[in-house]
């Protein structure tokens, strides 16, 4: 049985944290597959930009999204002043 992904973010969700499953181009017993969690900066003109934790900007082409959807900001931790 194959997996059944599901695209559950829209434009009405920048601002937010999303985690999104992306095709990507690989060779011969590659995954073809990839995860990035973050916050979602943009969606506009078919790209999404997502802020990653380590503060890196993806960019990811909506045709290339296979799942995606929003989850909870990361637990704060003590000594960080959250």
């Amino acid at each position: 049985m194959r997996p059944r992904y599901v695209v559950r973010i829209t434009p009405d969700d920048v601002g937010r944290r999303v985690t999104v499953r992306t095709r990507i181009p690989a060779g011969p017993g590659e995954p073809a597959t990839t995860d990035t969690v973050g916050t979602l900066l943009a969606w506009r003109d078919g790209f999404l930009q997502i802020r990653r934790r380590d503060g890196a900007v993806r960019t990811v082409a909506e045709a290339d999204l296979l799942a995606a959807r929003v989850v909870e900001p990361p637990p704060s931790r003590p000594g960080r002043g959250g």
